[in-house]
């Protein structure tokens, strides 16, 4: 999934249509945001170059005749180079645990859902798709109406509409394709109400 992917004006009006599509065959209610990043993991490369610092003079000692003052001018100069090149906005993401990454990008998907009051909806029924593009990662978090019909497998294949198109640079797609199957899916447990109140805005949200 490209840590670079920003949505043109005419890819947020097609998924823009996708949700009112979609929304026009159910009573559910579908809420799109795309993040540049679910966390900054500002620690994480610290962490490792501690790591590879803690682990560098075991060998020097045990196989080099340097003196212990050059080893620990080695070890502090392989702190700070480890830190900085991990640092780096396009390497940072990518040595993050997965459980640690998964765990960022549900709470920043969790924070969304109610921060855009995806949770008001009068018969519980909303659902956000989240995007962490740099994390690679994509969340779905559904309110309790859907989650007492819908498996959360049924979600999960939604997701990976999304990160598969992501990966091919179709970020888009995948989107539009995720919000079609979020109304079919909705759509046959919460079908449309004769009036069917549009209960949140109609469009995708970067941040």
């Amino acid at each position: 999934m490209s840590t670079a992917a920003k949505l043109s004006e005419t890819e947020r009006a097609r998924i823009t249509g996708a949700i009112r599509a979609a929304e026009a065959t159910t009573a559910g209610e579908i809420y799109v945001v795309v993040a540049r990043e679910a966390a900054q993991f500002r620690s994480i490369p610290v962490l490792w170059a501690a790591l590879v610092a803690f682990i560098v003079p075991w060998p020097l000692f045990l196989l080099t005749s340097l003196s212990a003052g050059a080893i620990l001018l080695l070890q502090v100069v392989t702190f700070v180079v480890v830190a900085m090149v991990l640092s780096l906005d396009g390497v940072r993401h990518r040595v993050v645990p997965p459980s640690i990454a998964g765990g960022a990008a549900r709470k920043a998907a969790q924070a969304q859902f109610m921060a855009h009051g995806v949770h008001l909806t009068a018969e519980r029924t909303g659902i956000l798709i989240y995007v962490a593009l740099a994390d690679r990662r994509v969340e779905i978090v559904a309110d309790d109406g859907i989650n007492k019909k819908v498996a959360q497998a049924e979600l999960d294949e939604l997701a990976q509409h999304i990160v598969a198109a992501a990966r091919s640079g179709t970020l888009a797609d995948g989107l539009v394709k995720a919000v079609d199957g979020a109304g079919r899916l909705l759509g046959r447990h919460f079908p449309p109400s004769p009036a069917n109140p549009n209960e949140l805005p109609d469009r995708v949200v970067e941040i």
